[in-house]
């Protein structure tokens, strides 16, 4: 029987623990998709305790504890911190093939050094030393980046945010990870909810400078705010959709549907929504062509179905899931009105249902351009995907379809600190992958080569696709 977690963890084959510890391990890190909050990093903040730095804000953990008859003053309501701690730990031996499980005690061993297996026995144990390394240590945010080999980050930001805290990490020029915005305009094509659309074109108005009454004063209020994103290094895109989205439109359709949403008493059809919806997003596909960004696109939340926990907890709270609709023939429809209008941008795919892995996997290769790598990507297991099978799932398929080598690799997608041994995770599995198809007799053991695909895809490949200079 193999020890738990040991330094082999994950690793079957020799092959596979060559290249994880001679190849993938010491790679750095570059989290091109993150949801850290940027104030932090600028402003170095510490925290106290293994609440406020490991349960704030983790949705993955709540639904969890939800599902365990863990009450909601123990999740997020009024109980103190080591309580909703004591909770969490409580449920953790019960998380058998959960990813939690592992994530927890990989954190709590690369950060605190701590191998003791966290239950409702140990946690004030547990709890008590972390408090005493949070208090001995110097560490900050920006600290606990440095010490996860993490040469830069992006993150998630909407185009009316003033990116003071960007401003801020650039003017001092001493911070050794690059901590660089992305541009996330869904607010900007919300145009199914009037009442909010039009309180958000009030602040898009006066942070571009645009007065925003027609669609063209839209586009260039959000052309605006891209360009200030890129003067503050911004490469990235993101754009979250339910379901893809194609509906054709001519320009004076446009203006008339706007028009509407600004002046009409009935709400615009769905329809009317996808028009406008396709025409922004194929705009701001071409402001990310121009200027050489990469654009994102998420495709497959269900968001905030339960109605009462958003009503008493707001979004990104733990109640949200799968999406199940067809995407294959808008996207496709998408992609080549871009492509046919000047070409596609660099573009990530990411599906949250496993189910569309094969379509994507194929999507991909009818865009390719022969000049760039990989310029269309298949992106990492997301979200409920990111665990062992999903990983595995979204590589192999992408390995039986395109072109695995050229892979961008492993995001965290997180909004904690102590999230970047998902990386290591990834990498782990990666290695025991390719380690297993090599004893097989699948593939030749050319330790080059394959050192050379495990730094790419760890690392290597997003630097050298998304062109931003470490």
């Amino acid at each position: 029987m193999k020890p738990f977690m040991d330094k082999d963890f994950l690793l079957e084959t020799e092959t596979a623990r060559t290249l994880y510890h001679k190849y993938a391990a010491p790679m750095p890190i570059f989290d091109y998709h993150c949801h850290l909050p940027p104030g932090d990093i600028a402003e170095n903040s510490r925290f106290s305790n293994l609440y406020d730095i490991w349960l704030t804000g983790d949705h993955y953990k709540w639904r969890a504890m939800r599902s365990f008859g863990i009450d909601e003053r123990y999740v997020t309501g009024d109980a103190s911190p080591y309580e909703k701690f004591e909770a969490y730990a409580s449920m953790i031996p019960y998380t058998i093939g959960n990813p939690l499980y592992h994530w927890t005690h990989l954190e709590l061993q690369r950060y605190f050094n701590i191998t003791t297996l966290l239950s409702k026995e140990t946690a004030k144990e547990i709890w008590d030393e972390a408090e005493k390394q949070l208090a001995e240590k110097p560490m900050g945010a920006r600290d606990y980046l440095i010490e996860s080999n993490v040469k830069a980050v992006c993150t998630t930001d909407d185009p009316v945010d003033s990116l003071e805290y960007h401003t801020s990490i650039i003017g001092e020029g001493d911070c050794p990870v690059k901590v660089l915005p992305t541009f996330r305009p869904d607010k900007a094509l919300a145009f199914g909810n009037r009442a909010d659309f039009i309180i958000y074109m009030k602040k898009l108005s006066e942070v571009s400078g645009v007065k925003i009454r027609k669609y063209d004063d839209l586009i260039e209020a959000l052309e605006n705010r891209h360009a200030y994103f890129h003067h503050l290094g911004g490469r990235l895109s993101d754009h979250a959709l339910t379901t893809s989205i194609f509906a054709e439109s001519s320009k004076d359709e446009l203006e008339e549907i706007f028009k509407d949403l600004f002046l009409g008493v009935d709400p615009l059809s769905d329809l009317q929504v996808e028009k406008l919806q396709t025409a922004v997003l194929a705009e701001l596909a071409r402001m990310n062509r121009e200027k050489g960004w990469t654009m994102q696109i998420h495709l497959g939340a269900l968001r905030n179905n339960n109605s009462t926990g958003l009503a008493s907890l707001g979004p990104d709270t733990g109640f949200d899931s799968i999406a199940d609709g067809p995407i294959a023939w808008k996207l496709s429809r998408f992609l080549d009105k871009v492509n046919s209008n000047g070409g596609l941008p660099k573009t990530i795919l990411y599906v949250l249902n496993p189910s569309d892995n094969y379509t994507i996997g194929t999507m991909i290769g009818n865009f390719q351009d022969g000049k760039t790598a990989g310029k269309i990507q298949f992106g990492s297991g997301w979200w409920f995907n990111d665990q062992r099978d999903g990983m595995e799932a979204q590589m192999k398929a992408l390995g039986n379809l395109g072109l695995l080598s050229k892979f961008v690799g492993m995001l965290t997608d997180s909004r904690s600190f102590l999230s970047f041994p998902r990386h290591e995770y990834f990498r782990r599995i990666l290695c025991n992958i390719l380690g297993n198809w090599v004893e097989k007799g699948e593939y030749p053991n050319d330790e080059k080569i394959l050192g050379e695909i495990v730094q790419g895809i760890s690392f290597n490949n997003a630097v050298d696709y998304l062109g931003v200079d470490l």
